[in-house]
């Protein structure tokens, strides 16, 4: 009998309330197509339903290790009556940042963050490698540096606790309730963490509690989704002005270390990448910020590409995109 772990898919959709025949999305590249579940992995299915159903409950969100396969699990109620889960497959092997086909130039200028405090920022759509960009980065940070980092995740996806490398350490939070990314974060701050990555920004308190963290001596690593690097910066700023006022826009000027825009294509991850100096308040993106003038951070994404280019040798007219 075949196992889920056989089933080559990346997007799992499996009806809950009742026997129907699943779909399942490709995990080759770029894939689009739905394609329907065969019929020998009926069994299968059947199984992963109630293990599903069991651990969801009255949750609507979550996580779940089944045949050697972790799924994060998203479940919506449709307007027929039915009951459906979207299961994203993980890879639960901890990503090495500098093979996941990123441009080379990008992840150099990266890996070096870990030495900086500051706000570290993944943006992009939904099923395009940010939380797996986030995560490499952080792993990289603490095999190369050392230090102690806390997670804060709905859910947890990979698995992160424990030792890294000779001197890292990391404690994985899984938060079920809203009201707790903020709480979350404002204890992660006791336990005088190096690092703090947080899954997703929800909440305008854990807005605000993430631009504190950031400018007060942590590197925190964050996702966004959005289409592009102003969204996701005006996303952060709606939700934190929401908690602190206008001062959000100078705290987040203040904090932001970089921001990396990210699609997955046919070719191979694309990025635009944005980064400021450190010890520089007036650092244009900075400035830019702070006088609410962040649609025109788009002339320094390209500046910022020509100086990561300039420093490693290479000409202006190579592509900020993944490998070719």
């Amino acid at each position: 009998m075949p196992i889920l772990d056989d089933l080559p898919f990346i997007d799992l959709y499996v009806r809950l309330d009742k026997k129907e025949q699943a779909y399942f999305r490709s995990n080759q590249r770029a894939s689009v197509a739905s394609q329907f579940v065969s019929p020998e992995f009926e069994s299968t299915i059947e199984r992963f339903q109630a293990a599903v159903i069991d651990k969801l409950k009255d949750h609507g969100d979550g996580a779940i290790t089944f045949d050697n396969v972790r799924c994060r699990l998203a479940r919506q109620h449709m307007n027929d009556g039915s009951s459906w889960v979207c299961a994203r497959r993980i890879n639960t092997k901890i990503p090495d940042i500098e093979k996941l086909g990123l441009p080379s130039v990008i992840v150099n200028h990266m890996v070096t963050l870990g030495k900086r405090d500051g706000l570290i920022v993944i943006s992009g759509a939904t099923g395009h490698g940010k939380t797996t960009t986030a995560v490499g980065l952080l792993g990289y940070y603490l095999k190369t540096y050392g230090g102690t980092a806390i997670t804060i995740e709905d859910p947890c996806e990979f698995m992160l606790s424990g030792r890294h490398g000779t001197a890292g350490n990391c404690y994985q939070v899984e938060v079920e309730k809203e009201e707790d990314w903020a709480l979350g974060l404002k204890k992660a701050l006791r336990w005088a963490p190096r690092y703090i990555y947080v899954g997703e920004i929800r909440t305008p308190k854990a807005a605000e509690q993430l631009l504190r963290a950031a400018t007060t001596g942590h590197l925190v690593i964050t996702t966004v989704h959005a289409g592009a690097m102003e969204e996701a910066l005006m996303g952060i700023i709606f939700l934190a002005e929401q908690a602190m006022g206008s001062g959000a826009y100078n705290m987040l000027a203040t904090g932001l270390t970089c921001l990396v825009n990210q699609a997955l294509t046919e070719a191979g991850p694309v990025l635009k990448y944005l980064y400021t100096e450190e010890n520089a308040p007036g650092d244009p993106v900075r400035s830019l910020i702070r006088e609410n003038k962040i649609g025109m951070l788009s002339t320094y994404v390209d500046r910022a590409a020509a100086r990561l280019q300039a420093a490693a040798g290479i000409s202006s007219q190579t592509t900020m995109g993944g490998r070719r």
